[in-house]
């Protein structure tokens, strides 16, 4: 199902498309019942009759709800309706590293803080068994207040022994 504005989607109401990618499309949506807003991945109709894509989607969500770290954007759930699958995710506002980047040099008092909190996250994966495998600016938000969050945990591969998930 193609979303817009205004679709709704189980208990969210889409508002607006917030990027793009190879997984599918991320949109703003507030969840209805618990009056927060969240992050949509809506995996493209094209990839929901494929398995590996599928498995793919559902490793992601099972990678997210194993960690539990301020700097990695948590999962709420998955949403079905009909032939639609998403990962409801925490919304996190601010602009990407990448952004930021394209800005210019940023000082070594800024980057001090935001390397340090990727490597906590990434540390905390790595604890957990999981290898991030697509770790870029475009997949790392620096909230307002300086926090910075890991996103998009797609392309994360357990490590042997640690976990189940197929590869």
């Amino acid at each position: 199902m193609p979303l817009s504005p205004s679709t709704s989607l189980g208990h969210y109401n889409v508002i607006s498309l917030l990027g793009d990618g190879g997984m599918g499309q991320v949109w703003q949506a507030p969840a209805t019942q618990l009056n927060r807003a969240v992050a949509l991945k809506i995996l493209p109709d094209a990839f929901a009759a494929e398995p590996d894509r599928l498995a793919r989607c559902q490793r992601e969500a099972q990678v997210l709800a194993s960690l539990n770290h301020p700097n990695i954007a948590a999962i709420h759930g998955i949403e079905k309706s009909d032939d639609t699958q998403a990962l409801v995710l925490e919304l996190v506002e601010g602009p990407t590293l990448a952004d930021r980047i394209k800005q210019g040099p940023i000082p070594v008092d800024e980057a001090l803080p935001i390397a340090k909190q990727i490597a906590e996250a990434l540390e905390a994966a790595h604890e957990a068994g999981i290898i991030h495998r697509d770790l870029k600016p475009a997949n790392i938000k620096v909230r307002e207040d300086g926090r910075v969050k890991v996103l998009d945990f797609g392309l994360a591969k357990a490590l042997a022994g640690e976990q189940s998930s197929p590869d």
